[in-house]
This record gives structure tokens, C-alpha cells and sequence, in this order.
């Protein structure tokens, strides 16, 4: 059996939402996913997720959100984080932080009953770590957190999806190499630019050119991209950020509207294996000429 996934990257604003709200349902026209996952951590006006966006995202085909440094940027979100099992924090934050650290999401069958969530599948579980390189906020050790959470899953051999919300390139690809061949994939998110390294990983070679015995097949790319107007500065208004930079004056960045696209990954899974077969980047423009950008 196959199972394929669509995890995408940060949702950014009210152009980002409406981009979902559109290419959603063209993605799973076109890749018929099981699953579709989102890190929705900008999608309140760049900043932050609120309730009312949550249930919008979830009504727009999103099947489970992450979330990345701004998670307790709206306050109102914690309720929500406490409550629903779709949407999960940064797992490496303080103990006391609100909010899941990991999540199981089940794909609905597509012969069962969709409305009472009759499993189509295996039990996806996902987590999301902050890296610790150039970030502001602070978090433990994210290679020693998903190790334990590994260790916490109450299922032998399962299909693990670890999105690594980090600043710093070398940090995404060390964790990729960290748990290739003990998760499916690793994906980056946080810097809104997709990078071109999408692959499965191969076995390690050790110094004397030996494989590793069970490792590779871990999907990996460093950032999604994002979801969000690209005729910007990482979603933002471009003449604001490049006031702000070219004067040291303080500028609103607002968030921007021009050229909203969806991207992310497609990544198909051998479901016996738990390991990916394969991973395609996801990069659609959407038409500002129809709704809901037309009606506003």
C-alpha cells in the first residue's frame, strides 16, 4: 500500500489563506493526497494564528497544521492548541509550554465514512522542532527532542514526518542526515524560500565505505517555500523592508498581496517499508482574477 502526503510551506497572511482556499482543491484533483499538512504559524496577517483561521484552514482541505516560533504570537491560539488534536507547537520549547508536542493524523477512507473519520490508512505522526542557530526564541536541544519522541511513540515502526522550523541550512540538512533511515522525511520550513534539494536520502557510507545497515529512504528538502504573496520581501511589503534597510528607519511590514502562490512537497510512502519512494516540489501560482480574491 501508498500513501502520499502534501505538507506545505508557511501559510502567510490573508493572501496566503485565500491561495489555499483556491489550489487546495486543484492539489487534490491533481496528486489525490491522503493527507495535506500546513505550517500555518503567519497566517493571522503575517503573524500568528488565530481560532477563527484555524477552523477556516481545516474547512479548506488542510488536514493538520504545524507551527513554528510565532505559535503563542495570538494568544487566543492556546485554547485551540489545548484543545484540538490537529495542530501541534514546537516540540523542543519548555516543558510547560501549551500545546502538543507531536500528533497522529489518520488519512479517511475513501470507502469508509469520512464524516465519523473512518481511517483510510496508517497513522501518520508529526513533529515540529525549532533549530537553535540564529533564532530568536529560545528552545532545548531539537536532535535530543525528536530522539525522545521517537522513543514516545506508542507504535513499533511507524511513519514519522519531522518538519525543522530553523533559520540555518546546515541545521535542516544535519537533521535530515541525523534521522536518515528512522523517519520518513524531514522537512524544512521557516525562511519562506523553497530550495531545490528535494530527495530521498541515500544509505550513509561510513569512512571505510560500508553502508549503514537500515539507513536512507528519508525524504528531505531544506524549506518548502512558502505559501503567500512572492512579490515581496518573505511575504512582506518589498518597499517597506527595503525603507527599513536602506535608512535603519522603522517601517510597518505589512504583509504584501502580489503573485500569491502555494508551495510545499508531494511525498509518496511505502506504507510496509514506512519509507519515502519519492518527493516532487509543489510550486502553483494562483489566479487573482477568480475567487476568493475577485469577491475580496
Amino acid at each position: 500500500m501508498n500513501l502520499r502526503i502534501v505538507f506545505l510551506g508557511d501559510i502567510v497572511g490573508g493572501p496566503g489563506c485565500k491561495a489555499v482556499s483556491q489550489l487546495v482543491p486543484a492539489i487534490r484533483e491533481r496528486w489525490e493526497p491522503d493527507l495535506v499538512i500546513a505550517n500555518a504559524e503567519n497566517a493571522a496577517n503575517g503573524t500568528g494564528l488565530t481560532p477563527e483561521i484555524y477552523k477556516k484552514l481545516c474547512a479548506r482541505g488542510i488536514d493538520a497544521i504545524t507551527l513554528g516560533d510565532h505559535v503563542y504570537k495570538k494568544k487566543q491560539i492556546v485554547q485551540t492548541l489545548q484543545a484540538e488534536t490537529n495542530i501541534i507547537r514546537p516540540a523542543n520549547l519548555s516543558g510547560g509550554a501549551a500545546g502538543k508536542r507531536w500528533m497522529c493524523i489518520k488519512p479517511k477512507s475513501d470507502s469508509g465514512d469520512a464524516e465519523n473519520g473512518e481511517s483510510g490508512g496508517p497513522g501518520v505522526y508529526v513533529m515540529t522542532v525549532l533549530g537553535r542557530i540564529f533564532m530568536n526564541m529560545p528552545a532545548n536541544d531539537p536532535f535530543a527532542t525528536v530522539d525522545a519522541i521517537l522513543d514516545e511513540i506508542p507504535e513499533r515502526d511507524p511513519i514519522v514526518i519531522v518538519e525543522v522550523h530553523a533559520e540555518a541550512t546546515s541545521e535542516k540538512i544535519a537533521m535530515g542526515w541525523h534521522l536518515n533511515g528512522r523517519v520518513t522525511a524531514v522537512v524544512g520550513t521557516h525562511t519562506h524560500t523553497p530550495t531545490a534539494d528535494a530527495r530521498i536520502l541515500p544509505a550513509q557510507v561510513d569512512g571505510t565505505g560500508a553502508l549503514s545497515p537500515g539507513a536512507g529512504g528519508t525524504a528531505y528538502i531544506s524549506d518548502l517555500g512558502m505559501t503567500g504573496p512572492h512579490d515581496s520581501v518573505l511575504g512582506r511589503r518589498a518597499d517597506r523592508v527595503v525603507a527599513h534597510m536602506t535608512t535603519n528607519m522603522p517601517f510597518p511590514f505589512d504583509v504584501a498581496e502580489g503573485n500569491p502562490r502555494v508551495q510545499g512537497v508531494v511525498i509518496d510512502i511505502d506504507t510496509n517499508s514506512k519509507r519515502a519512494t519519492a518527493i516532487e516540489a509543489i510550486d502553483l501560482a494562483a489566479d487573482v482574477t477568480k475567487p476568493p480574491y475577485a469577491n475580496g
